[in-house]
C-alpha cells in the first residue's frame, strides 16, 4: 500500500512538473507580437504606416504582429505594463507612467531630429486658440498666456506628454511667479473651478483641437505632430508663436466636421520625441536584440513608408526632411519628464 501511494504521488508530481514545463514551452514558442497605439495613432488614416512598423518587425523577428489600436491613452499603458502588449508606441509621459507601473518596460528607440542626432529629436507642445480671438493674448508684438485663466480649456489627456504634461507643467510654473497663484499645482488644473473654468479632454490630440475648433474650448493644448497631417501653415513661421494653420478641405476624420477652420498658436513649448517601447518580460531577447537592430538599420531609416518624404501627398507618423532616423534610447534619457513631476 505504501509503495503504491509512494508510486501514485509520484505520477502525480511528475504530471504536474510536466503540465507547468508545457505552459512555459507555450509561452516562449508564442508566434504573434501584440503592439499598442494611442488613440492619436489608431485612425484609419494611419492604417498604412502602422502596418509598415509592424511589417518590419516580423521581417525580423519571423513573428506576426498584431496592431492594437485604443480610443484610450490609458489602455495603451496597461496593456504593456500588464503584459497584454509586448510594444507601444507612446508618449514620454505615457512611457514613464508604464516604467513606474513594471520596471521591465523599456524604451527601444526614438525618432531622431533632422540632424540624424538626439540633439534636436524634439517636437512641439502648442497652446491655441481659434483665429479670431487670438487679439485676447497678444502681448506687444508677440502672445501672452496671462489671460486664460478662467477660460474654457482643452486637454488631450491627462496621461499625455505634450497635451498635458508639458504644458500643465508651464501653467504652473508661468502663474506660480504671482501671488495670486503661488499655491498652484498640476492638480488643480484638471478639472474646472480652481483656475479654468471648465476642463474639457479630447482623448487624442485631433480630438482637443476639434474641441478648439468647434468652440467647446476657448484655448486648447494640442502638439504639431499629431494634426500635421490635416493642417498647413497660412501665415506665420511653423511652430513659432502667431503661426496660423488652417484645416485642410480633405482632411480625414475627425477633422472632416471642421475644413477650413483656422487656429492661432499663441505658446510652443520642445518636447522629447515619443519612445517605441516594450515589455522585455514578455519579449525574448532574441526578439528584443532584432527589434532594436531592424528599427535602428538605414532599411528603415530609408523606407518611405516609415519616414515619409516632406513633399509626398500621403502623411505618414514620421517625416524626412534629411537625415531623420531610429536612434536607441536608456530609460534615463526620459529624466527631464520625470522632473515636471517634482
Amino acid at each position: 500500500m505504501k509503495k503504491a501511494a509512494l508510486f501514485s504521488l509520484t505520477i502525480l508530481m511528475l504530471l504536474i512538473v510536466t503540465a507547468c514545463s508545457s505552459e512555459g514551452s507555450a509561452n516562449t514558442g508564442d508566434d504573434t507580437l501584440t503592439m499598442a497605439w494611442y488613440p492619436n495613432e489608431s485612425g484609419a488614416d494611419l492604417k498604412d504606416a502602422r502596418e509598415a512598423i509592424g511589417k518590419v518587425i516580423e521581417d525580423a523577428t519571423g513573428k506576426k504582429v498584431e496592431h492594437q489600436t485604443t480610443t484610450d491613452y490609458i489602455v495603451a499603458i496597461e496593456s504593456l505594463a500588464n503584459g497584454n502588449a509586448d510594444l507601444a508606441f507612446m508618449g514620454a509621459q505615457g512611457y514613464v507612467q508604464a516604467h513606474a507601473k513594471n520596471e521591465k518596460v523599456l524604451p527601444v528607440v526614438v525618432a531622431s531630429g533632422s540632424s540624424g542626432t538626439l540633439d534636436d529629436a524634439v517636437y512641439h507642445s502648442w497652446l491655441n486658440v481659434k483665429k479670431g480671438n487670438e487679439t485676447n493674448y497678444k502681448d506687444g508684438e508677440g502672445f501672452s498666456i496671462d489671460n486664460i485663466v478662467d477660460k474654457k480649456f482643452s486637454f488631450v489627456s491627462n496621461s499625455s506628454t505634450s497635451g498635458f504634461k508639458v504644458p500643465s507643467a508651464g501653467i504652473v510654473s508661468y502663474f506660480g511667479e504671482m501671488d495670486e497663484f503661488k499655491d498652484l499645482t498640476q492638480e488643480d488644473l484638471l478639472e474646472g473651478g480652481a483656475f479654468f473654468s471648465e476642463v474639457l479632454y479630447g482623448g487624442s490630440h485631433q480630438g482637443s483641437a476639434v474641441n478648439l475648433l468647434t468652440d467647446k474650448a476657448d484655448v486648447a493644448a494640442f502638439c504639431d505632430v499629431c494634426v500635421n497631417n490635416y493642417v498647413e501653415l497660412v501665415d506665420g513661421t511653423e511652430n513659432r508663436p502667431g503661426a496660423v494653420y488652417r484645416v485642410k478641405d480633405d482632411a480625414a476624420e475627425p477633422f472632416n466636421t471642421v475644413p477650413g477652420e483656422e487656429f492661432v498658436v499663441i505658446s510652443v513649448t520642445p518636447v522629447l520625441n515619443a519612445p517605441f517601447t516594450m515589455n522585455t518580460e514578455t519579449l525574448s531577447e532574441e526578439d528584443q536584440e532584432a527589434i532594436l537592430e531592424v528599427m535602428t538599420s538605414d532599411e528603415v531609416a530609408n523606407n518611405e513608408e516609415i519616414f515619409v518624404p516632406e513633399d509626398a501627398e500621403k502623411g505618414g507618423l514620421f517625416e524626412k526632411s534629411a537625415d531623420e532616423r531610429f536612434l536607441e534610447v536608456d530609460d534615463s534619457w526620459f529624466d527631464p519628464i520625470r522632473e515636471l513631476s517634482k
